[in-house]
């Protein structure tokens, strides 16, 4: 939940959408319950044990995809206070009257359901399996989170709790979403001091006046907007001593209200005696006088002028009564402010604050974080028993995760290991691949030839640059969001009798890792490039060819008898011109001896 009222709205304008590379190499501490509840709620009867299959795939995800190091954290022995408000908001929700609510024993913890602790236990044993640290917290999971973003051992929290930043994140990723062009929506601190001018202890003010996990109901009456408006008008140094004082009884000197009732009834005397107005055109003087005289104000040479709709008049004795009705105002408004906190029962409670500002929320040194290699064996049963997967996906699912440990590790010490229980290793760059706008590069794993009866553990360096003229780059379509954050299954591909396995790795990766591979793809690919460019330009330059695969036109092989008819009438051209002629001039004669009416008569019968 974290801070109540809808504090997330008050801080997305401040949210940042980033992209596939924010959390690249960076740690990350997630807060395990939150995935668990808010998968096991979505998907609950659709599949079997989704906890373990979302902590499965969203883990190796953050891994390889992400390139991120990712720390889970689970809740510790929870604190009394969050007890009582966790059963006064089931009581809510439930829609119980909440004045049959039971009372929890001063210092008596209250731990959850059997349930989810059972499903915690197993996210925690596959967690172990695969090789990521997994921390217990003294109390909540996102202030130990917190706390380690605060103390620079991991760069960035991923909870939905907003009290994170009251703990003292620095950066909190609220959502994930793993099939999009931006799947980190990011709130930095630094940018919410900038747009709102709040800090740390402004943020646990509001939390005590619009309410929290540990006081659920706040202060009646007052919601995040009030909130906003009280903590800004004190410093962070002060804010909580103010809070104090109010909740005491005590009305602190209100900025920009009036400071003693004496000044004010002091101006109201004065204003009895001020000049005047116009009711014409607002300004000093009487109507009759304007009449009479113009108004200096108005600028007319007779009378005045109609004053406008909302006109103010801007004399030092209307200046001055605006501000004293705004003070007043402001005054009234403070006055029932503070009676409202001063109605609520042990305000500020003591014990919150401290909770929000205590730093002994972590079991152990966060320096100690250490990842590790997945138990392959070991992973492969437990996930065949619980969810009932056969090995072969297991282990196909792996090897992503697997590939991108290999790569660390080539990058980091120039040596490798075979992959996947020494079966495969790097064999080629097959192709550039685009997803949601994110280029990567689809990797050849294949499995070592055998030679006198060993097997080799690296590919030699002439077998490794291998790059198929006929692969182009790869651009996949944009798909729904799938709610169980799945991942793409790894290609097998059969070619000459050998099988391959194909991943997507990061460009970046694959390149400090094999740096000469890398440069001959990336050229023969500039060549590829190339080629096909001038070959374009070469076919719209020159028209193509006529070929025996295009049918042709059938007087191509046989001649026209109109053509024929044509190269008769050109050699026997001038006779016939002759000809007609003379019979032209001989038809003009005889019809020139006849009169009009028999020629008529011939034309028209």
């Amino acid at each position: 939940m974290g801070v109540g009222g809808n504090f997330w709205d008050l801080l997305r304008p401040y949210a940042q959408q980033q992209g596939f590379d924010f959390l690249r190499n960076k740690r990350v501490a997630v807060d395990l319950s939150f995935w668990i509840v808010q998968h096991e709620t979505a998907v609950k009867g659709f599949v079997l044990k989704p906890h373990l299959r979302l902590t499965f795939f969203r883990t190796i995800n953050l891994f390889s995809k992400f390139g991120a190091y990712p720390v889970f954290v689970v809740d510790g022995t929870p604190s009394p206070l969050k007890s009582q408000a966790r059963i006064s908001r089931f009581f809510r929700s439930s829609g119980i009257d909440t004045c049959n609510l039971p009372v929890i024993k001063d210092g008596v913890s209250v731990e959850r359901n059997k349930l989810f602790s059972e499903w915690v236990r197993e996210c925690v044993e596959l967690l172990e399996l695969l090789g990521i640290p997994v921390l217990k917290a003294n109390g909540e999971a996102e202030a130990l989170c917190a706390q380690l973003n605060s103390q620079g051992f991991v760069d960035a929290c991923i909870t939905p709790d907003s009290d994170a930043f009251l703990f003292g994140a620095m950066c909190v990723i609220k959502d994930i979403k793993p099939n999009s062009r931006e799947p980190f929506e990011c709130y930095h601190m630094s940018h919410i001091e900038s747009g709102l001018g709040l800090k740390r202890k402004h943020l646990i003010a509001i939390s005590l006046l619009v309410g929290n996990d540990y006081d659920s109901g706040g202060v009646l009456g007052i919601g995040v907007d009030k909130a906003l408006r009280i903590v800004r008008e004190f410093s962070e140094d002060q804010v909580l001593e103010r809070l104090q004082d109010i909740g005491n009884g005590l009305q602190p000197a209100v900025p920009g209200g009036i400071k003693s009732g004496d000044d004010g009834e002091e101006f109201r005397s004065e204003m009895k005696k001020r000049s005047p107005h116009c009711s014409r055109c607002g300004h000093l003087g009487s109507k009759r006088t304007h009449f009479k005289s113009s108004c200096e104000h108005c600028g007319c040479d007779s009378g005045c002028i109609k004053k406008p709709l909302g006109f103010r008049c801007e004399c030092s004795f209307c200046s001055k009564d605006r501000d004293l009705r705004e003070q007043k105002k402001t005054n009234d408004w403070w006055i029932k402010v503070c009676d409202k906190i001063a109605l609520a029962p042990e305000f500020p409670n003591r014990k919150i604050i401290e909770l929000y500002l205590s730093d002994g929320l972590m079991t152990g040194d966060g320096s100690s974080m250490s990842w590790g290699t997945p138990d392959t064996g070991i992973l492969v049963d437990l996930m065949v028993f619980k969810l009932h997967w056969d090995p072969s996906y297991v282990r196909k699912m792996l090897l992503p995760m697997l590939s991108t440990i290999y790569l660390r590790e080539k990058a980091r010490n120039n040596t490798g290991y075979a992959l996947l229980c020494d079966q495969y290793e790097f064999h080629s760059i097959k192709c550039i691949k685009t997803r949601y706008g994110h280029q990567s590069f689809v990797i050849r794993w294949r499995k070592p030839k055998s030679t006198s009866g060993y097997s080799h553990s690296h590919s030699e360096p002439e077998e490794s640059i291998v790059v198929l003229e006929e692969e182009e780059e790869v651009v996949e379509e944009e798909e729904s969001v799938d709610p169980l954050d799945g991942l793409n299954e790894p290609q097998v591909q059969n070619d000459n009798g050998d099988c391959f396995l194909l991943t997507d790795e990061c460009i970046g990766l694959v390149q400090s890792a094999f740096p000469d591979e890398t440069e001959h793809f990336l050229h023969e690919k500039k060549l590829r490039e190339s080629k096909k460019k001038n070959v374009s330009e070469e076919e719209i330059a020159t028209p193509r060819a006529t070929t025996m695969g295009v049918q042709r036109s059938i007087t191509d092989f046989y001649r026209s008898a109109k053509k024929a008819a044509a190269g008769q009438s050109i050699e026997t051209g001038g006779s016939s011109k002759a000809s007609a002629e003379k019979k032209r001039q001989a038809t003009s004669t005889s019809s020139s001896n006849l009169t009009k009416s028999v020629r008529r008569r011939l034309l028209f019968g």
